[in-house]
């Protein structure tokens, strides 16, 4: 249940009673709120902004964290932690039951895809599975943490949010050269468990806060990561776009509302006025720095800012309203929470003080917008699986109790998203099986027919959600299996070649292929990022574009997803150099099929899998050594090698 009513527009419109004493109010403090401004079109053109009333901050997300009570555990002995209180308390509510636990070569293919993005080595399963001590598993969890792919893994999901690309976009899509700089600066920052309060202050202040480390600085490219058309003609044009695209990916990413909505007009359903969003985009105004022909890169204060701000009327950059001091989303601040600036020498301290309102105790979004995110990356879906819409129109929490918990359990303990990592993938939610076993027996059947029809989607989790893998797992995945992966780190992105009819839809020099082969085996996240083509594999298999924040990428199934894993050059390459070094460490023929269904699928092949097997090898009149491709290319396209359980 919600602890309260969610508003339904901005004013009410099912409510005529308050929408007319609104108005009413609208006349009496106009004269307070008004400000006039003078326009090409209208020297007395005036805009008036709504105040915030209690009603506003009413809504689920705009309360304030407060202690919340664990539910009783159930005796049943399946409890690991807190979070399977909550879940179990839901699912008894509905006379529904969670599963038991998945088998260890299960948990270690999903741990491992789930924390490194990468699948478990057969050494490495069989280790897992020998493992008699009773905190083998928790000693799994760590090792995959403690992991340099680990940042690897997650960078990917921070960077979908980021719109990170190492070009501009648009027509000439030219390079920016030093953008990879910026994504080594994640993959760093979640490897060495940089606390999340201060990854947010670096990204958007690193340079007021430390102003002579430069990997500070290079934090800020966050903020500077979209779009942008360094050669147009209008720079002021270019500038309100990019402050446009800056304020409202802020607002997504970091509080989980659409401000980006107010750019032209009041937000239509949250309480968030157009003074709002221009408020919030001054803090950033003397901070971007625009030269034509040069792309975007890091913030740089002009300081003492010598360029007033204005709310644009109607978004338009060409009609400056009324004069606007920097401020904050007014329905998340409070008295406890105000923004108050600091100035110093060097620095009017506009963005060092919005980083600190965003990661004060009293602001409830900031904790509760990233918690859900790191669930949803975990189980396919978030409590509320509007991840980047936390407003009106965005979607209830499923269990909005562990929602914050589990924010105020982050928060305590000091934002370590690792602490996160381990407290979510130790439960025994995360550990429930995701099918039924084949060798189930008939009420077990029957209980699952029920569990399945009363919670089809795995929305309540009563058993572990399936997913797919993203395109950069499924190409790591491959390179693994062929032991063809180049565990290099860190550097400017890497371009592998592309097929030749690709290649013609370019400008000249856009793909200029590494010089050195060993450089296009690296892993997924150091592949050039171009924000006009994405790298095939991951175009097919929903990569989103880098124009706008991606808070969850779509899931599609399409044919040219199988074409692609079937018949591209990459794909059969690295189907023939699995088989070349399996067949150099199997002597015969037993052990390479044994082989291959271990790097490729985790496990040995069933008896009517060893017959095709057999069957498929004997039929085939290629020589030895492409019949093995074929079939490890076949293993490359099971639905089993890019599905998690």
């Amino acid at each position: 249940m919600m602890r309260a009513q969610q508003r339904k527009s901005w004013p009410v419109s099912n409510a005529p009673w308050r929408h007319a004493l609104m108005i009413l109010c609208t006349f009496a403090i106009s004269t307070l709120l008004t400000v006039h401004c003078t326009t090409a079109d209208d020297d007395s053109a005036a805009y008036v902004e709504l105040p915030i009333d209690e009603y506003d901050r009413e809504h689920w997300a705009f309360l304030p964290l407060e202690t919340v009570e664990v539910p009783p555990p159930a005796n049943t002995g399946w409890r690991r932690n807190p979070i399977d209180d909550f879940i179990q308390h839901e699912l008894s509510q509905r006379n529904l039951h969670p599963q038991p636990k998945a088998s260890r070569r299960t948990l270690i293919r999903r741990l491992s895809f789930d924390l490194t993005g990468l699948p478990p080595t057969p050494e490495q399963i069989a280790a897992f599975e020998a493992d008699a001590r009773t905190d083998a598993y928790e000693r799994l969890v760590d090792r995959l943490l403690d992991s340099p792919r680990h940042g690897e893994r997650w960078a990917q999901h921070w960077l979908d949010l980021a719109r990170f690309a190492e070009t501009d976009g648009f027509e000439h899509d030219k390079l920016r050269p030093e953008a990879w700089k910026y994504r080594d600066w994640v993959i760093a920052a979640l490897n060495e468990d940089l606390p999340y309060n201060e990854f947010i202050r670096r990204q958007i202040a690193g340079d007021e806060i430390d102003p002579n480390d430069q990997s500070a600085r290079t934090a800020t490219r966050f903020c500077l990561s979209g779009p942008d058309m360094p050669d147009i003609n209008l720079t002021d044009e270019r500038r309100h776009t990019v402050l446009n695209e800056l304020t409202s990916t802020i607002g997504a990413v970091f509080l989980g509302l659409q401000v980006g909505c107010a750019q032209c007009h009041d937000h239509k359903y949250d309480p968030i006025s157009q003074a709002d969003f221009y408020r919030l985009r001054a803090i950033f105004e003397p901070s971007v720095s625009l030269k034509k022909n040069h792309s975007l890169s890091t913030l740089s204060e002009s300081f003492p800012t010598k360029r007033t701000s204005h709310l644009m009327l109607r978004g338009d950059f060409r009609s400056p309203g009324p004069e606007l001091n920097p401020g904050v989303i007014r329905v998340v601040s409070s008295q406890t929470n105000a923004y108050s600036p600091q100035p110093t020498q060097k620095s009017a301290g506009l963005r060092t003080a919005l980083a600190d309102w965003l990661v004060a105790a009293e602001n409830p979004l900031t904790s509760r917008v990233m918690v859900n995110r790191v669930w949803q990356h975990h189980f396919g879906v978030g409590l509320s699986s509007t991840p980047s819409e936390f407003g009106v129109m965005g979607a209830e929490p499923s269990h909005p109790e562990l929602l914050d918990w589990l924010a105020i359990s982050f928060v305590d303990q000091g934002w370590s998203l690792k602490s996160l990592h381990r407290m979510i993938v130790t439960s025994a939610t995360y550990r429930q099986r995701s099918r039924l076993s084949e060798d189930a027996t008939e009420p077990e059947q029957l209980a699952w027919a029920e569990t399945r029809k009363a919670d089809p989607h795995a929305e309540l989790l009563s058993r572990y959600p399936r997913w797919r893998l993203e395109g950069e797992a499924i190409r790591d995945a491959m390179l693994v299996a062929s032991r063809q992966i180049n565990w290099k780190s860190g550097g400017p992105g890497v371009r592998p070649p592309l097929p030749e009819e690709l290649v013609g839809t370019l400008l000249p020099n856009q793909w200029n292929v590494t010089k050195d082969p060993s450089e296009h085996d690296r892993r997924s996240i150091y592949v050039f990022a171009r924000r006009n083509l994405r790298y095939p594999i991951f175009e097919v298999f929903d990569r989103p574009s880098a124009n706008t924040s991606c808070s969850s990428r779509g899931t599609s199934t399409t044919a040219p997803q199988s074409l692609h894993l079937l018949n591209s050059q990459f794909s059969l390459n690295l189907a023939r150099s699995m088989a070349s070094s399996i067949e150099e460490e199997s002597p015969t023929e037993a052990q390479r099929i044994e082989a291959m269904f271990l790097r490729a699928l985790g496990r040995s092949p069933t008896k009517e899998e060893w017959i095709e097997a057999e069957d498929f090898l004997h039929a085939s009149t290629s020589a030895e050594a492409e019949k093995q491709a074929h079939l490890c290319l076949a293993l490359f396209n099971c639905n089993e090698f890019v599905t998690i359980d």
